[in-house]
């Protein structure tokens, strides 16, 4: 059994050296400044580490893990991240919010388009603009998940972490408080396509390995309700893409997705087409058919270059942490309904986890346990509760028919509604509105759930 090369440590098995290689992405890395110094707050029974730093893997290296392999090894954590397929592109519609650019000191060259316009298409075709209250420095961000995860890799490998190009099989639990975790995977390196079965010793680990990920199943972290998200990338005429250059679309209605959306998203010199759906996992290619067909004139003539299928958690996992072991990103369920959104969470929990860790082990120093970690998980439910609570709400009331998505469409028409949604998408913080308006667009709700509900009996007649 081959094992990773790093420093030994006292109590743990000695590793074989070898050489660990990996390929680095090809832009400029802007290391973020450091942020201010973490404050300790180490539990008084963890004992001190004689010297050796404290080693932490990081299992999955998309924007979970790679946020938080940077912030360990920025902490002085002895970083070890295992991603088994660095090109990795996942069927994501790769769209963050504003405030994760300055966060994570994004660079703008990995950032495909800019999207100031979007449009939102009812079940009958009826089309909504929306953007009317973006600022002119205002604007949604759209990436290709291969770029920005192995951006985000290659900066925390900057800092120090090693990165290996590795399967995680599983993992050995500690016989006590302060033994190591033991992970096996299948390391891939220049020996062959097959892999060297090896073994790796750390202090904690942290799970970033999506929504079918090994380490939740290692810690009986239970099951979830997950969505099938389906996406092919079309590149399509450049008189086409012009128009998509700053505007993404959404489609609702049940011949897209009983409940979700299709969307047509703007990427480098293509359009990613997708959908997806919880309830009717088996139809999602008649879903992506039908999407295609409702943007059929809008990308007519384009070719399928790239076709793409994902499962995506619809809900946090039951048990997100155990002893030394965490859950982050789509491992631990951190996507929202109704939107879907998942990176800017992934890549927050990766952060918020790795301070923990960094706070608990006073810089390095000290070997963490679980009341440590759970300081995490204090901090993001805090945080971002409430956000997935209400769009978890806005689901079950606009997605249920298609008279509900087109009172949903209706209700977006509103420069009111657009103006708070977009503050609360682009900066992550619910800000407080207008009584007045919001009396009114109470009013305006109701009254459009009214006439949804009125158009679905007079349907459910012409059909009886």
């Amino acid at each position: 059994m081959a094992s990773i090369a790093l420093k030994t440590f006292t109590g743990l098995r000695q590793s074989s050296t070898e050489q660990t290689n990996f390929v680095s992405h090809s832009s400029s890395l802007s290391l973020p400044q450091r942020r201010t110094s973490l404050r300790v707050t180490a539990a008084r029974a963890s004992p001190k580490l004689s010297n050796r730093k404290l080693r932490v893997a990081v299992i999955g290296g998309g924007p979970a893990g790679g946020a938080a392999a940077e912030t360990l090894a920025q902490g002085g954590i002895e970083t070890i991240l295992i991603e088994r397929k660095m090109d990795n592109c996942k069927p994501c519609g790769g769209a963050i919010p504003l405030c994760m650019v300055g966060e994570f000191d994004l660079p703008l060259d990995i950032i495909d388009r800019r999207v100031t316009k979007m449009k939102m298409i009812s079940p009958s075709n009826v089309a909504v603009d929306i953007g009317r209250t973006l600022k002119p420095h205002e604007y949604i961000g759209m990436l290709r998940r291969e770029v920005l995860d192995a951006y985000l890799r290659d900066r925390a490998s900057s800092l120090g972490t090693t990165v290996i190009n590795g399967l995680f099989l599983k993992m050995d639990s500690p016989k006590d408080d302060v033994s190591p975790y033991v992970l096996h995977y299948t390391h891939y390196d220049r020996s062959g396509p097959s892999g060297k079965p090896s073994t790796l010793e750390v202090d904690a680990v942290i799970g970033a390995d999506g929504a079918n990920s090994r380490v939740a199943k290692a810690i009986s972290a239970g099951d979830y309700d997950y969505a099938i998200a389906f996406q092919e990338r079309v590149k399509i005429p450049d008189d086409k893409m012009e128009y998509y250059k700053d505007l993404a679309e959404m489609y609702v209605g049940q011949d897209v997705s009983p409940d979700f959306y299709g969307w047509v998203f703007p990427k480098c010199d293509h359009v990613a087409v997708g959908t997806g759906t919880v309830t009717h996992k088996s139809d999602i290619k008649k879903f992506q058919t039908a999407t295609r067909l409702r943007a059929k004139d809008k990308i007519e003539g384009g070719k399928i270059i790239r076709v793409e299928a994902h499962p995506i958690p619809e809900h946090p996992r039951p048990r997100r942490l155990l002893g030394r072991v965490a859950l982050i990103g789509d491992a631990a369920g951190y996507v929202t309904k109704c939107s879907g959104e998942g990176i800017y969470f992934a890549a927050k929990s990766g952060r918020m986890c790795a301070e923990a860790i960094v706070e608990g082990s006073e810089n390095e120093k000290k070997l963490v346990d679980e009341s440590d970690l759970r300081k995490y998980l204090k901090k993001f439910d805090k945080a971002y509760w409430p956000t997935y609570k209400v769009l978890d709400v806005l689901q079950k009331v606009f997605y249920r028919s298609d008279p509900a998505r087109e009172a949903f469409v209706e209700m977006c028409a509103d420069e009111y509604v657009q103006k708070m949604t977009f503050n609360s998408y682009l900066y992550k913080k619910v800000v407080p509105g207008n009584p007045v308006d919001d009396i009114k667009l109470a009013f305006n709700t109701i009254g459009s759930l009214v006439r949804a509900n009125a158009m679905r009996r007079e349907m459910t007649k012409l059909v009886d």
